[in-house]
């Protein structure tokens, strides 16, 4: 069994975790392919020695020969580790050493449980779709890709943006806002879900259309089937707007159009039992917490 760890920093109280995930593996004689940046820190900044084989530094030096590739951090860090391994026939495990994590979902106290259960083959996988964002007139980002959202923004002006919204040919709507989102199921639980969007189930077959305050009080979020090829067009007072793929952002000129599509492969995840999406859901959210219970 081989296996991948990425990830980038953790606080000091989630070293006995840290000390009893590579201590299974270690253990367990499964072969570690640790990111290097990721071993610095856990030896420089929380003095522990974690188990490891051998090293990478990105996807240009990754070994594709893993079972699975564990992200140990938060949802950003699982957002991080699909841009810095970028392969997608290897299922990706969150560990979570932060708050909330709907990507990270493996809490702290469930990790030995949840490694003899990944390890027995006592799970199952979960694909979820990705966006492919190609930008019309300029060069695309360094994969132009993304899990959760791509979002398009106003910058250096307090004046909204005009973004012309195109379903393969139609046009949609005009939003006059401060920007505009276009999410993933996956994505639905993140940026999208703060201003209002609907949660979508991992398995859904659409995106999700979400204006960031719309100057229209009766311009609302939209679910559109992920066929559709979306194509946005921008006008503002300013010369440029800020295109963002999850956590990267680039300013692009005005001229330039973006067009949104599903990407042709999906990130497998792993869903372990009893972990399902809407189990998730109510202990995240705190759905039916109330203290008159």
């Amino acid at each position: 069994m081989k296996v991948a760890v990425f990830g980038t920093t953790v606080s000091d109280g989630f070293t006995p975790v840290l000390n009893e995930f590579f201590g299974f593996l270690k253990a367990n004689k499964i072969e570690v392919q640790l990111f290097q940046p990721f071993c610095s820190f856990l030896t420089d900044e929380l003095k522990t020695e974690p188990y490891y084989t051998s090293f990478f530094n990105s996807y240009h030096d990754f070994k594709n020969n893993c079972d699975f590739i564990f992200s140990v951090g938060g949802d950003g860090t699982f957002l991080h580790s699909v841009l810095n391994i970028r392969n997608f026939d290897i299922p990706v495990v969150g560990v979570n050493s932060g708050r909330l994590g709907f990507l990270a979902d493996i809490s702290e106290n469930q990790v030995n449980n949840a490694l003899t259960q990944i390890f027995n083959g006592q799970y199952t996988l979960m694909e979820r779709s990705m966006l492919q964002v190609d930008f019309c007139g300029k060069e695309n980002m360094d994969f132009n890709f993304a899990l959760n959202e791509m979002t398009v923004l106003k910058t250096d002006t307090s004046s909204m943006i005009n973004i012309y919204a195109y379903l393969d040919k139609e046009l949609l709507n005009n939003y006059w806002a401060d920007g505009l989102i276009i999410a993933t199921p996956t994505g639905s639980t993140a940026y999208s879900l703060s201003v209002g969007g609907p949660i979508l189930t991992p398995d859904s077959e659409n995106f999700v259309i979400t204006p960031l305050a719309p100057h229209n009080l009766t311009v609302r979020p939209l679910v559109v089937p992920d066929n559709y090829e979306i194509k946005l067009k921008v006008e503002g007072r300013g010369t440029q707007f800020l295109t963002s793929l999850d956590f990267r952002s680039v300013a692009v000129d005005l001229s330039t159009e973006i067009k949104v599509k599903k990407a042709s492969f999906k990130l497998k995840t792993v869903q372990l039992p009893g972990q399902t999406f809407f189990n998730t859901l109510r202990n995240k959210l705190m759905w039916g917490i109330d203290k008159r219970n």
